[in-house]
């Protein structure tokens, strides 16, 4: 059972669809609660068309249907699949702290090895404190390590911090087995699911959303926000016991 398939197993499926969003940057989707991921529109673009094979149907479709989506190797179909997942997912908000994922690796990356995949904002911080900041991206910018180079580097880091849409890209699987047993790995995003499932695939912390106000969310996702300009959610952090 690949961990995608795991966390799909934990879910009520019997749920609604009422609503859909595919924004530029984030995806959201309303089935029992509303559920976020990442776009990935870079790497959307790159892949050839159709990159939704069934738009205007989707709101016809049963929530198992729509979650499947997560398993399809186009990105933004994929990122439908991901925010289904999470529009699903029952989140134990009391085993949840509301914790800044930035403020987490700071704490825990102070004069360590640290890999972050993927390129956030709050990369400067962590080089500040860090011993080594590694960051690994499909798309690198000046100072960033390929992401063919996660062999050689995420087995050095203490500290791992993943992108949640490493769930969508389907990379997750080969990621985690590099890290050290002793790491500290965290998963982090909006598409990052807030399960403990993901702790049985050796994650110590996942940094995620809930939206609690869904319209709010599914308008600014329609006009185009970013991860920061979105509304109605709360960052939470839900951590290994």
């Amino acid at each position: 059972m690949t961990i995608l398939e795991h966390l799909i197993s934990t879910l009520d499926l019997d749920a609604p669809v009422r609503a859909i969003r595919l924004g530029m940057f984030h995806t959201a989707v309303l089935t029992r609660r509303c559920g976020l991921a990442a776009s990935l529109p870079r790497d959307a673009l790159r892949q050839s068309p159709p990159m939704v094979r069934n738009p205007g149907q989707l709101l016809d479709w049963s929530a198992a249907a729509l979650v499947g989506l997560a398993h399809s190797e186009h990105l933004l179909e994929a990122a439908i699949g991901m925010a289904t997942l999470n529009s699903l997912l029952e989140v134990d908000e009391s085993a949840c702290q509301e914790l800044n994922a930035s403020n987490y690796i700071l704490e825990k990356g102070r004069d360590r090895n640290v890999v972050v995949v993927g390129h956030f904002p709050f990369l400067p911080t962590i080089r500040d404190v860090a011993r080594n900041l590694w960051v690994l991206e499909k798309n690198p910018r000046s100072g960033d390590h390929p992401a063919e180079q996660a062999g050689e580097l995420v087995p050095q880091a203490d500290v791992v911090a993943i992108t949640g849409t490493t769930l969508t890209n389907h990379t997750l699987e080969s990621l985690l087995p590099l890290c050290r047993p002793d790491a500290f790995v965290i998963l982090l995003g909006d598409t990052a699911p807030l399960s403990p499932v993901l702790f049985d695939y050796g994650v110590s912390a996942v940094a995620g959303t809930v939206a609690n106000q869904p319209e709010v969310v599914l308008r600014h996702i329609s006009q185009g926000a970013t991860y920061r300009q979105i509304r109605g959610i709360r960052r939470l952090t839900l951590l290994k016991p």
